[in-house]
């Protein structure tokens, strides 16, 4: 089915209806700091196996400060889950061969696919500076992951352009440096509105990016923290948002209706247009990920 009659057919019956649940989805965990957090991640991730994701992921904090609890969280997911584990390393504060050994590390413990990440300096706001013994870049990291296994490897995206990137078109070609290095897809940084991404993804064709590009899903409920967080990665926060989360400060309740209401539709409009697969940045919560997979036709096996 094309996506103009899949367009038709969503606009003639109730949304969510009927769909074949024909997508693969997968999901983002940072490593916890307390036991607490910890019990948080682990009930997110039993909520999610049945779902089958592609792989989870587990974010690397700046300057690799949490890399002992990402290697931890790692670890455990492939010990005791049945989910393709996929780590985060990135560029700074790191000699080529910690990297190295860092990834080696995670071939031997079972895990195949790395997330290859510039990285933020420790320092927020600081200009990233590579060590002259380190991975200058990326698609440096990318290339040099290459060398020690042959990992899957998925890289960053930014649909409203990197903060750091000089022009739109410079940014497309960093992706596209990424990409010949060896990576298999890119995962874009979240959006609000499926114009953005479609947007990307007719600029990166046009660019000759032929790759998987698989928008990444923020379903947040807590409208402070989606500006701090768009405030970091560039991303627009529409008007209209806003609005929508006004005067729920005190309800948490209500703001998870709106926040599952407002990105179910966003992904549905993603779907209508062709997009067959997910990544969710889920912030250790399972709910509001689980409850849009299966409006989306993701069910348990």
């Amino acid at each position: 089915m094309n996506s103009t009659s899949e367009s038709r057919r969503a606009h003639a019956s109730p949304l969510f209806a009927g769909l074949e649940g024909d997508i693969g989805v997968s999901f983002e965990f940072f490593p916890p700091k307390t036991e607490r957090m910890a019990e948080t991640l682990w009930d997110a991730v039993n909520m999610l196996e049945p779902l089958r994701p592609r792989f989870v992921s587990v974010t690397y904090g700046a300057g690799g400060s949490t890399r002992e609890r990402t290697h931890a969280t790692v670890e455990r997911i492939v010990r005791e889950t049945g989910i393709p584990a996929a780590a985060h390393l990135t560029c700074v504060d790191a000699s080529r061969a910690e990297i190295d050994e860092v990834a080696r590390a995670y071939w031997e413990i079972g895990v195949r696919h790395i997330v290859a990440l510039r990285g933020d300096p420790p320092t927020a706001g600081a200009a990233f500076e590579p060590r002259a013994d380190g991975y200058a870049s990326a698609a440096d990291l990318v290339a040099g992951l290459k060398t020690i296994a042959p990992f899957e490897i998925s890289v960053g995206a930014y649909p409203e352009v990197h903060p750091e990137a000089a022009s739109a078109g410079a940014d497309l070609d960093n992706l596209k440096r990424k990409l010949d290095a060896g990576a298999d897809r890119a995962i874009t940084q979240f959006f609000f509105e499926p114009d953005t991404y479609f947007r990307f993804r007719d600029a990166a064709a046009a660019a000759g990016v032929d790759a998987e590009l698989v928008p990444g899903i923020m379903p947040v409920s807590n409208f402070a923290a989606v500006q701090r967080m768009s405030g970091m990665t560039g991303t627009a926060v529409p008007p209209w948002l806003a609005h929508l989360f006004e005067g729920l400060d005190d309800l948490p309740a209500a703001r998870q209706l709106v926040a599952a209401t407002v990105v179910a539709e966003m992904c549905r409009r993603l779907y209508a247009g062709g997009v067959r697969q997910f990544h969710f940045y889920t912030l250790n919560r399972a709910e509001l990920s689980y409850a849009i997979c299966h409006l989306l036709g993701v069910r348990p096996r």
